[in-house]
């Protein structure tokens, strides 16, 4: 296949995706709304998970996204080093938005800073944000995607810690941020915690962890019981499914960690909504492909 030729595939391709995974959760995502839902106990958390579901059956009757806000597109990309168009992809993804976008719809929400001016097709100066990490000795790659909607990055925030204020620092930051904001997130949320010894890399953390599945937990045993106490404590504040009290406010805490200066414990805190459109494809050389977080679904 001429390289021209193996370029539009994989933009098509991913152009497909991103229009896909705007108007379907995730399986993991779906799995955990269910569950949350059938321990509901209050007539008014009932009654907001009944929206959430009719919503969703409303998009897949209509063929448009589940909320009126697609957010920014962001792509979490793991690289083989062999994978023949790695020289590309940059070019690819922003093609691959652009035809998203006109063919979801989605929303625009490109906002050049300073200038205040709208793309209007989901592409401006370093959006869609794309992550990098290269694989040796792969000749495929994953993509990780999401729509980080206006809503759910209001919560977003980060610090730098003294080595005093320790994990109970980590944890009040995390409890203050959801008090404060995690509301307008439209809970139940999933949460990603990054902790690491500066401010960029604990923030990098925090939405690479919105990526891992629900119900996944930290590759440390002690992270793992971490993201745990996190989770239980966060159910006990009674925020509830859109913010009007209920059984669980969260569907999960997702904590990355890269190890630290002895000086200074930087925490981030980035959060999905109930509408976590979030979605991973893995494809290989000759353009065929796995939905990983969309199992059986052909684009």
């Amino acid at each position: 296949m001429q390289k021209e030729e193996l370029k539009d595939q994989f933009t098509d391709l991913l152009s497909k995706f991103t229009t896909y995974f705007g108007k379907y959760l995730p399986d993991d995502v779906m799995e955990s709304l269910k569950t949350l839902s059938s321990k509901q106990q209050s007539e008014i958390s009932k009654i907001i998970y009944d929206v959430m579901f009719d919503d969703m059956d409303l998009a897949k009757k209509r063929n448009v996204p589940i909320c009126q806000d697609t957010g920014v597109i962001q792509y979490f990309v793991k690289c083989g080093a062999n994978f023949p168009l790695l020289g590309d992809l940059e070019s690819c993804l922003r093609e691959a938005t652009k035809r998203a976008t006109k063919n979801a719809p989605l929303r625009h929400n490109a906002v050049e800073i300073f200038d205040e001016r709208n793309s209007g097709d989901n592409t401006g100066v370093r959006i869609p944000w794309i992550d990098w990490q290269i694989e040796p000795d792969s000749d495929s790659i994953e993509i990780y995607a999401y729509m980080a909607g206006g809503g759910c990055s209001l919560p977003g925030a980060a610090k730098v810690l003294m080595p005093l204020e320790g994990y109970e620092g980590v944890v009040k930051f995390v409890f203050d941020i959801l008090c404060d904001r995690g509301v307008n997130a439209c809970p139940p949320l999933l949460v990603g915690v990054g902790i690491a010894g500066s401010i960029d890399v604990a923030s990098t953390l925090s939405k690479r962890a919105l990526m891992r599945p629900v119900g996944s937990h930290n590759s440390n045993r002690v992270g793992a019981e971490f993201e745990k106490l996190l989770s239980d404590g966060l159910n006990e504040i009674n925020i509830g499914p859109g913010g009007f009290t209920g059984t669980d406010s969260v569907m999960g805490v997702n904590v990355e960690q890269a190890a630290r200066h002895p000086s200074c414990i930087a925490v981030a805190v980035s959060v999905g909504c109930w509408a976590h459109r979030r979605a991973l494809i893995r494809i290989h050389p000759d353009m065929s492909y796995e939905f990983l977080s969309h199992k059986g679904v052909v684009l």
